[in-house]
C-alpha cells in the first residue's frame, strides 16, 4: 500500500519563513524540500504550522501536492518558549479544519516536540501512524553546552512522545543511541534517514566570477552559515582565525541573523574587536536562501564549531557546492564529513586545533581542490529524490503494518466469538 495523503505537523517552524531569521533555519528547510519531493511522487502533504506575522494566505500553495496551512494558536508575535501553552488550541482548530474539508491522512509526520504533542494527538483520534523527527533533542542540548536550558515540558513530551510514536526519524546513529541512553526509547522504532540537498540549487560555480559578484578580492575566505546563538559556537570560530598563521589574508564571513535580541551577536563582536580582527570579519546578515551558493562557492572552507547539531544541513549544502568543510565532532556531522576527505572533524574544542586543520586546506596545494570534489560526490548520493524515497517507504511500510494488523483483529473476532458462544452452551 502507497500513501496518498500525509499531514506534516511543524507548529513553530513555518516552510514559507525565511532561514537564518530568528528560529527559523535547517528545519524549515528539511520540511520545505522534503514535502516537495514527496509531492513530487505523488504524495499530497498538507503541511500544519502556526499563524504567525506576514501571513499573506491562510493556505498557501508551494509545489505540486503540497500546500501550507496556517493555523490560529497564540498571538502571532508570541516567542516559541509560550507555545506550549497553545497545543491544545492549535489541535482544536486543525481537526475543525480538517472537518469542514473532510480530510483524511494515511500517516502523520510531526517535526519538533512542540509538533509532536500535537501530531500524538492528532494520530491516535484519526487512527494513523504517527512519525516524529525531533530535529534537535533537549537533554542533548542541555547536555552538549553549560548554560543551555529547555523548558521543563520538553524532555516529557519526547519521551513520552518516544514511547507513543509507531516510527521515529533520526538523522544519525549518535541521535538514535542517545535516544535509547537518554529516553529509554525502543531503537527497533527507530529509523536512520538522512537529511537531503538540492543538488540543482547548491552546486559549483566558477570561485572567481562569485567573488567579483559579492565584491570580495583575493583574500582567503572562510564562511559560516547559521543562526548567531551561543550553541553554533561562532566565537570558536573568532578565535581560531585569531590563530591563523598562513602569510595570507584570510578574511571570515558571517552569513545568518541574531537568533534572539541580538546580545550574542554583540558578544561575538566584541570578542573580535579584542582580537584585533574587525576588519577581518564581515557579518553580512541574513540572505535569501538562493544566495546562499554564492557564498559557499566564494568560500575556501566552511566551518561549523557548533556545540551540537542534529544533523548539520549547512555542511551538506557547503560540500554539494564542491567547498571543505572543518567542523566539531558533534551530533549528526559525522555523517556527513568524512575526516580527511572532505574536509576535517575536530573532537576538542580549541582555536589551535582548529586553526590548525585551516590554515592545512588553505595553505597546501591540491588540497582544497580535492576535498572540494569529494564533497560534491559524496552531496550527490543526499539528493531530496533520494531522500524522499526512503521516507515514503517507511510511511508504506506503517501503513501495510497496520493494515496487516487490522486483517488479524478481524480473523481473530468470529473466533473469539465462537469460543464464547461455546462456553455458554456449555453453561446450559
Amino acid at each position: 500500500m502507497s500513501v496518498e495523503r500525509a499531514a506534516f505537523i511543524t507548529l513553530h517552524a513555518c516552510p514559507l519563513a525565511a532561514p537564518g531569521q530568528g528560529k527559523s533555519g535547517g528545519m524549515n528547510v528539511y520540511v520545505r524540500q522534503l514535502a516537495a519531493a514527496l509531492g513530487n511522487l505523488g504524495t499530497q502533504v498538507d503541511i500544519f504550522t502556526r499563524e504567525h506575522a506576514c501571513v499573506a494566505n491562510r493556505i498557501e500553495t508551494i509545489g505540486p501536492n503540497v500546500r501550507v496551512i496556517h493555523i490560529k494558536a497564540g498571538e502571532p508575535e508570541a516567542h516559541v518558549g509560550e507555545l506550549y501553552a497553545h497545543l491544545p488550541e492549535f489541535l482544536e482548530q486543525l481537526n475543525e479544519f480538517k472537518e469542514e474539508e473532510g480530510l483524511e491522512y494515511d500517516v502523520v509526520h510531526s517535526h519538533y516536540w512542540l509538533s509532536s504533542w500535537v501530531g500524538r494527538e492528532l494520530s491516535q483520534a484519526i487512527g494513523a501512524p504517527h512519525v516524529v523527527t525531533f530535529h534537535t533533542l533537549g537533554l542533548i542540548k542541555m547536555q552538549s553546552r553549560a548554560g543551555e536550558v529547555e523548558q521543563t515540558e520538553r524532555p516529557v513530551v519526547e519521551a513520552e512522545v518516544m514511547a507513543s510514536a509507531d516510527r521515529i526519524i533520526a538523522f544519525s546513529a549518535h541521535e538514535r543511541d542517545a535516544m535509547a541512553r537518554l529516553y529509554n526509547a525502543d531503537a527497533n522504532k527507530v529509523s536512520l534517514v538522512p537529511c537531503g540537498v538540492d543538488l540543482s540549487v547548491f552546486k559549483p560555480l566558477d570561485q572567481r566570477s562569485v567573488r567579483d559578484l559579492l565584491g570580495l578580492n583575493g583574500e582567503k575566505i572562510l564562511l559560516y552559515v547559521g543562526r548567531i546563538e551561543p550553541l553554533k559556537g561562532l566565537d570558536l570560530l573568532v578565535e581560531a582565525a585569531a590563530q591563523m598563521d598562513t602569510g595570507e589574508s584570510v578574511r571570515v564571513i558571517v552569513v545568518g541573523a541574531d537568533a534572539n535580541d541580538g546580545q550574542e551577536l554583540g558578544r561575538v563582536k566584541q570578542l573580535a574587536k579584542e582580537r584585533d580582527l574587525e576588519d577581518q570579519i564581515d557579518f553580512v546578515g541574513q540572505v535569501n536562501h538562493s544566495d546562499l551558493p554564492l557564498y559557499y562557492n566564494a568560500a575556501d572552507v566552511c566551518v561549523m564549531p557548533s556545540y551540537y547539531e542534529s544533523f548539520g544541513l549547512v555542511a551538506l549544502e557547503s560540500m554539494a557546492c564542491g567547498t571543505p568543510v572543518v567542523a566539531a565532532r558533534v551530533g549528526g556531522l559525522p555523517t556527513i564529513v568524512q575526516h580527511g576527505r572532505t574536509g576535517y572533524l575536530k573532537s576538542w574544542r580549541c582555536p589551535e586545533t582548529f586553526a590548525n586543520s585551516l590554515e592545512m586546506i588553505l595553505s597546501t596545494d591540491g588540497l582544497q581542490q580535492s576535498m572540494g570534489e569529494a564533497a560534491r560526490k559524496r552531496a550527490e548520493g543526499l539528493g531530496w529524490d533520494n531522500v524522499a524515497a526512503i521516507m515514503s517507504d517507511e510511511y508504506d511500510s506503517l501503513i501495510e503494518n497496520a493494515a496487516q494488523s487490522a486483517q488479524g483483529e478481524e480473523r481473530d473476532e468470529p473466533a473469539s466469538l465462537t469460543a464464547n458462544a461455546a462456553k455458554d452452551d456449555n453453561k446450559c
